[in-house]
């Protein structure tokens, strides 16, 4: 039986979904400081860079047809990569309730039944996803992202056609700071979109829809997040939705936004468990994954994620720059090794690297100058490994 594969329609409509994301709003309101025009470019170039090392990142699983934690053994071996596949189910975990804490918190804002009623509601909704699976959501998410692109022009039109332009005041970050935060949301992606492309008919071309759908719609959350803290003052979306009269269509944005993003984020925490143990099954991890992080959500406010997203940054960043080296360059493959003990060193090396890149104030941000070194520092050992295995 041939296996069901995604087209780049259904590639692009899942990478739309994980664009739409209240989170992503949030986060653009911190760029208000810097003004639109000075805010705009550091968004620009921060997802050029991260859109960019995504679509390295899903090129590798599409080729290979293996799941992003599988492509993880090609560079760290078949043990070595237990540590990525362990902090990626963290991270995602982490995400989940992240997701549904801001989604239950705008969700009330818009009707205030309790945050954690809506907690509850997101996450038997995100339940609902993956039983339905990756495979069989074509139908779904073409209604669901049909609905989410009207409604969300509609909340641009409210922010940008009938808002008035403020100066902010306060301290903001700096241009350098602002393009990192910006690179760290499609950086937050690199461990998972593998798991997508593999499914794909034709690998190469999916991920390049992905990143570019998925590039294009995170900016514009971000500016939407901008614009409402520079044209209404508001960071809170689920006032400016009240305000505006948007009633239940801005309540169908916050939460089927949230419910699409999410579902990525529990869907590949259960893929991510089948590379820890063949014995997991990954639907069920899922479900584990979706239930955990509801309860985080109800249990733990989880108002400012930009600590979060850094150490995202620092842990993933320095791995795909290895993993890019290895697949591109050097034409590596550590899978039937136990460890890749070369390259765990490197990526001490490039995790070191990263934090200290953060006390530096660069205008590109630290990830992109991180990964190019730890890339450097890959193909030079390698280089250097070589000479020695000739001399002797």
């Amino acid at each position: 039986m041939t296996q069901k594969r995604t087209s780049l329609f259904e590639n692009g409509l899942i990478w739309f979904g994980a664009g739409v994301s209240i989170a992503e709003i949030l986060t653009g309101t911190y760029f208000a400081p810097l003004g639109f025009g000075k805010g705009l470019l550091a968004i620009l170039i921060g997802h050029v860079i991260g859109c960019t090392m995504l679509f390295f990142a899903g090129v590798i699983g599409g080729k290979t047809r293996k799941s992003a934690m599988e492509t993880a053994k090609m560079s760290f071996g078949q043990k070595g990569c237990l540590l990525f596949a362990f902090l990626n189910i963290m991270q995602l975990v982490g995400w989940t309730a992240i997701m549904i804490y801001d989604g239950a918190l705008a969700a009330n804002g818009a009707w205030a039944l309790g945050k954690w009623i809506w907690c509850l509601v997101i996450g038997g909704l995100i339940v609902l996803w993956i039983f339905v699976g990756i495979e069989n959501l074509g139908k779904i998410n073409t209604v669901a992202m049909a609905a989410l692109f009207v409604l969300t022009i509609v909340l641009s039109y409210v922010i940008f056609g009938e808002g008035t332009l403020h100066g902010i005041s306060g301290e903001g970050m700096t241009f350098g700071a602002a393009v990192e935060l910006s690179v760290a949301m499609p950086l937050s992606w690199l461990p998972l979109i593998s798991d997508y492309t593999r499914e794909a008919k034709h690998p190469v071309k999916a991920t390049a829809v992905s990143a570019i759908t998925y590039g294009i719609v995170s900016c514009w959350m971000y500016v939407i997040g901008m614009g409402a803290a520079i044209f209404t003052e508001e960071s809170d979306i689920a006032q400016i939705m009240v305000k505006a009269g948007l009633g239940f269509a801005g309540l169908l944005i916050i939460v089927f936004s949230t419910v699409t993003t999410t579902f990525l984020d529990a869907w590949s925490a259960g893929i991510s468990s089948e590379s820890i143990s063949v014995k997991c099954s990954g639907k069920w991890f899922a479900v584990g994954a979706a239930v955990l992080g509801t309860v985080g959500a109800i249990c733990f406010p989880m108002e400012d994620i930009t600590g979060f997203l850094y150490l995202i940054g620092s842990v993933f960043a320095p791995m795909i720059a290895i993993q890019i080296a290895d697949f591109y360059i050097l034409k590596k493959d550590c899978s039937n090794q136990p460890f890749g003990l070369q390259n765990l060193v490197i990526w001490v090396i490039g995790f070191l690297l990263y934090r200290l890149l953060m006390r530096v104030d660069m205008a590109f941000g630290n990830t992109l100058p991180d990964m190019i070194i730890t890339i450097l520092i890959c193909i030079t050992v390698n280089k250097v490994k070589g000479k020695v295995v000739k001399s002797a």
